[in-house]
């Protein structure tokens, strides 16, 4: 996938009717501080399109970046943020279910979780509505430059066991500085692109 041009088009706060797109929809799911804007700038070509908010846990919208014209990167709220309250934190969860059930180009959802740690007790709970929703979760493993390469197999084998996740769940190590990983998420999505033009 080549990036031509990349915009936020939409924004949808919590109130907010989602948008019917014409084109495919890719959407990111995450805990509040596991890179997710990092990720969709990389996938851009961009630095700052996508942006972090000056608090972790603050942002409370779904943004949809148009890439090519082709298709939509979808930044879903960030969920964990130990900060917020029962109230936010439930509306988060509405925001998100809402949009998986409901958006009719939705293709594939990746979750990123932070490759140094054990998935959370949020991280699992997503992992299995994203599977309910009736979608098999592609999993990106973030923050890839915080450990040593040797490392990298056994970190990604404690991600698999702690999500519980089958033997043919994707998964993909992500580093922000470098962008590897970021070739095989093009070509995850563009077999989607393709498989609509067949």
């Amino acid at each position: 996938m080549i990036i031509k041009s990349a915009s936020l088009e939409t924004v949808c706060g919590v109130t907010s009717k989602l948008p019917v797109n014409a084109h495919m929809e890719f959407a990111f799911a995450g805990k509040s501080n596991v890179g997710k804007s990092s990720l969709i700038n990389g996938l851009m070509n961009r630095k700052s399109l996508a942006r972090t908010s000056a608090r972790p846990g603050k942002t409370q919208t779904i943004n949809y970046y148009n890439v090519n014209d082709a298709l939509y990167l979808v930044d879903l709220p960030g969920y964990g943020y130990t900060r917020a309250n029962v109230e936010i934190k439930t509306e988060w969860g509405r925001m998100i279910e809402k949009y998986l059930h409901s958006s009719g180009q939705l293709r594939a959802v990746f979750l990123l979780v932070d490759i140094r740690h054990e998935p959370s007790e949020n991280d699992r709970i997503m992992y299995e509505w994203i599977k309910e929703q009736g979608f098999a979760p592609v999993i990106i493993a973030t923050k890839l430059d915080k450990i040593n390469r040797s490392q990298i197999a056994r970190h990604v084998r404690q991600i698999r066991e702690g999500l519980k996740a089958r033997e043919d769940t994707t998964v993909i190590p992500w580093s922000a500085q470098t962008r590897q990983g970021r070739e095989e998420i093009y070509e995850l999505i563009d077999s989607y692109l393709e498989h609509a033009q067949a």
